[in-house]
């Protein structure tokens, strides 16, 4: 991405920048990172988000192709959700009482919708789009403050979801014809009924903007067996961070674009249910696709829809994606996301070309933070030796996990 900056001091002081949010500190922000960088003040990485003069386009475009290029496959998923950053004050651009799920419950809060990148071998996100309430975009005064763009217009949340997945495909990221949203409502919605661009599309129960489609208040108990799956009659599991997880029950269901009767424009839609299997909660996933698909495919692609979340709790306890101390629009859209997609590159390189020993998890992006930290970025702080504390993590979380599935396992004998 060296050709997205206009100067060389721009393309130093980037680097320093990405190193910062590299490094293991307990905040990252313009001041931590620029005392990271060796700096006297945080002036001049404020300066690189604000005002100094690079492609921030351009910049995404590299890092979407980077995380494409290096974890592509033909069973990747694109996979949108908003997350937000709680705020004080007003003068922070986008930011307003708003629900979050951050917090769980409305709070003064900036809020954006990011997309991942999925696949076997990792996960990564590609592309952000800050949301901008109409409290914002119906205040010009307000904006120009804040150095909004003048043809920046209202968007809701699934318009830039929706502007963000076109941008990928277009651009060439085939994510195996499986875009995707999700929502886990006790009482959900149906999608609208747009047809995707891609050959397949796995679309979790969501509000549709704008109207009220039908409800999905109960799961028939008498559905016929072909269409009914669980623990007994042989429903593919996808794993869980502590376990794997059920799907219960996949039922047809009618074409609501009116084309059932035609053979040649008839859409398969299906609502795949997941049950918790401590709590009884029903989680639902209406899905599409213009032909026929396994359960077991789509199971696996309702899986990844958690790697999303996973990118989040990475991006924000590695990378400091919530930490972030600027306010207008420009030094928004310049905080990168470019750390967390290298670790997760040289995560699943490493996994390539050295399996993990047995007895070993494989490498995580918290593993490879801590050994590019102290390796790399600074050798002359290590206290300890690292490969040998990086053995003793893996070796016990690889205890942990296969301590989850043991006692899961055992719970379900009984039952």
């Amino acid at each position: 991405m060296a050709g997205r900056f206009a100067r060389f001091e721009t393309r130093g002081r980037t680097r320093g920048f990405l190193l910062g949010m590299l490094a293991d500190r307990p905040r990252k922000n313009c001041w931590t990172i620029a005392e990271h960088a060796g700096d006297c003040d945080p002036h001049g990485m404020q300066h690189l988000l604000n005002r100094a003069v690079w492609d921030t386009d351009g910049v995404r475009d590299d890092l979407r192709d980077y995380v494409t290029t290096n974890l592509g496959d033909a069973d990747a998923v694109l996979v949108v959700d908003e997350t937000g950053d709680l705020k004080k004050g007003v003068c922070t651009v986008g930011v307003q009482r708003q629900y979050t799920g951050t917090a769980g419950r409305i709070e003064n809060a900036q809020v954006a919708v990011y997309l991942t990148y999925a696949d076997a071998r990792g996960h990564a996100m590609i592309d952000r789009e800050l949301y901008l309430p109409r409290s914002w975009t119906s205040d010009d005064q307000r904006c120009v403050v804040a150095g909004v763009p003048a043809d920046i217009e209202f968007a809701t949340k699934p318009t830039l979801a929706t502007g963000m997945v076109v941008r990928a495909l277009n651009a060439g990221a085939r994510p195996g014809g499986w875009p995707g949203t999700r929502s886990t409502a006790p009482t959900p919605h149906c999608v609208p009924s747009w047809r995707p661009a891609g050959p397949a599309t796995c679309w979790p129960s969501a509000a549709t903007a704008g109207s009220r489609p039908p409800r999905v208040c109960c799961v028939p108990t008498n559905s016929p067996p072909a269409s009914r799956g669980g623990r007994g009659s042989g429903s593919p599991p996808g794993p869980g961070a502590k376990g794997q997880r059920y799907y219960w029950a996949l039922i047809t269901q009618p074409d609501p674009t009116g084309a059932d009767d035609d053979p040649v424009d008839r859409q398969c839609w299906w609502l795949l249910v997941r049950r918790h299997r401590d709590t009884g909660e029903l989680a639902f996933y209406r899905c599409y696709s213009p032909h026929v698909i396994p359960l077991r495919e789509l199971v696996r692609v309702a899986g990844r829809r958690w790697t999303v979340e996973e990118s989040f709790q990475a991006n924000k306890g590695l990378a400091g994606l919530d930490e972030h101390q600027v306010r207008r629009w420009a030094s928004r859209r310049r905080w990168t996301l470019l750390a967390h997609a290298l670790l997760a590159v040289i995560a699943a390189h490493e996994h390539a070309d050295r399996p993990a020993a047995v007895g070993l998890i494989a490498l995580t992006c918290n593993e490879t933070r801590r050994l590019l930290t102290t390796l790399v970025i600074e050798p002359g702080r290590a206290v300890a030796c690292p490969q040998a504390w990086s053995l003793w993590r893996r070796r016990h979380q690889h205890r942990a996990r296969t301590s989850h599935y043991r006692r899961q396992e055992a719970a379900c004998t009984r039952t």
